[in-house]
């Protein structure tokens, strides 16, 4: 009989974890099921927003939905605390969308912040580096590229050359300053950059597989591949 083993998305979601612990960051758990305000309005997407045409959503009959992202867990996450911080937040989250070979209506999220009163981009650059050359290798090639994310300003995006080829990483950014003080923490005292990343993506990414659904469909002929990571 084969021995189990832990998901290959869980493994991954391990390692990705444990590099941002080695520097500093601790993990907080967070609710799947949210409220409106803190999925949309509390990271500047109100009802008008075209930012929530990009994240079809589900809706509970009381009016509350299952997460869009684990953003919706920044400003609850800082109800009890105060900066400095350092706050992963991994999850699953759900969309109401069709499935395809690079989308699920359910995936994993890793969501990370941190704020503090000498907080700058350039930090957030070697940390995603860091972290993109300890789960790839210290030879791996990143670029930033920037985008838009109505939570943070300036936002970008970091690509991970992977078989010769620009693949999008994650998304991320420096926190925007009203998403502060719906923490409760003075912007012109501190600063904070967020980033968050598709676990399923990286999955992928590293273990070549080009359909996504192939590792939600319980065949274990599939999944014994990936070894007995735990």
């Amino acid at each position: 009989m084969k021995k189990g083993s832990l998901h290959p998305t869980s493994q991954f979601l391990r390692r990705a974890i444990q590099i941002f612990k080695d520097l500093g960051f601790e993990v907080v758990d967070s609710p799947e099921i949210t409220t409106e305000k803190h999925n949309f309005d509390d990271v500047r997407m109100p009802a008008n927003h075209p930012a929530r045409d990009m994240q079809d959503t589900f809706w509970l009959k009381d009016g509350r939905l299952p997460r869009t992202h684990t953003s919706a867990f920044q400003v609850p996450s800082m109800k009890d605390r105060k900066p400095p911080v350092r706050l992963l937040i991994p999850g699953r989250v759900f969309r109401n969308e069709a499935t395809d070979s690079t989308h699920e209506a359910l995936f994993y999220q890793l969501e990370g912040f941190v704020i503090d009163e000498q907080v700058s981009l350039a930090q957030l650059k070697w940390s995603l580096a860091n972290f993109a050359t300890k789960l790839y290798g210290a030879d791996t090639e990143v670029k930033f590229v920037p985008s838009y994310f109505p939570f943070v300003e300036p936002g970008l995006e970091m690509h991970v050359k992977v078989n010769g080829r620009w693949l999008e990483m994650l998304g991320a950014g420096m926190i925007h300053p009203e998403v502060l003080e719906k923490m409760k923490v003075d912007p012109k005292k501190y600063q904070g950059y967020a980033f968050g990343l598709g676990i399923d993506r990286l999955v992928m990414l590293a273990h070549e597989v080009d359909d996504i659904r192939r590792f939600y469909r319980g065949n274990l002929r599939f999944l014994y591949q990936f070894g007995t990571g735990q």
